[in-house]
């Protein structure tokens, strides 16, 4: 059975507040995880939840001249498909500082330290909102080793960067908000769940269960 738009559309409110939740819970516990790690207090917001074709995903996710960091994961385990955890420039210099418990405005390039700081980063995200999904439908997810790519916002969701095993054709994309207490500063961060079609059918059928 093939899904289509019109299966998306016909969501009810309350199914998709069942996938919102998922995500509130996914956000709340990758900000503990993250205070933990950068020893300051980070607060994630509700997430916003957008449902879309991979091939429409709205430009004020991605904006095509702006150049991004993603963490790549693979999805294993009774569901498969990918992850990506995408930061526009400024946040991704911001995130490796935090990480690395270094001072605003200290961090120019990302070298390899730099680098692993954000994929530290992304694993922890990535597996805090793989781990509420795990929770929602009773089903065992497995994050693979996370993979760093830096480029064009447009080159990002593409085969090239996804790799040759991509069958993914909708994308669940939760846009969130960190603020962190004591500096008052606000970064943005985009987490995309791109499930192949047959977990898209097994997260459907638990959301109308929900």
């Amino acid at each position: 059975m093939t899904i289509t738009l019109d299966d998306l559309r016909t969501l009810t409110p309350l199914q998709l507040d069942a996938l919102r939740e998922v995500a509130n819970m996914g956000a709340g516990h990758a900000a503990t995880a993250l205070s933990q790690m950068t020893g300051g207090t980070i607060m994630i917001s509700v997430p916003r939840l957008h449902v879309s074709r991979l091939a429409d995903v709205p430009p004020q996710f991605l904006r095509e001249e702006e150049p991004v960091a993603a963490v790549l994961l693979d999805m294993l385990g009774d569901l498969t498909g990918q992850t990506l955890l995408v930061f526009p420039k400024p946040t991704v210099m911001r995130m490796s500082e935090l990480m690395l418990r270094r001072p605003a405005g200290s961090s120019v390039a990302l070298g390899e330290l730099e680098r692993s700081a954000i994929k530290e980063a992304g694993n922890i995200l990535s597996g805090a909102y793989l781990n509420a999904l795990s929770d929602f439908m009773g089903m065992v997810l497995l994050p693979s080793p996370p993979k760093l790519v830096i480029d064009m916002a447009e080159a990002i969701l593409t085969p090239e960067c996804l790799g040759a095993s991509f069958e993914a054709e909708y994308v669940f994309v939760v846009e969130t908000e960190f603020y962190m207490h004591e500096s008052s500063e606000r970064l943005r961060g985009f987490f995309f769940l791109l499930p192949d079609p047959a977990s898209l059918h097994a997260v459907l059928r638990a959301v109308r269960l929900a």
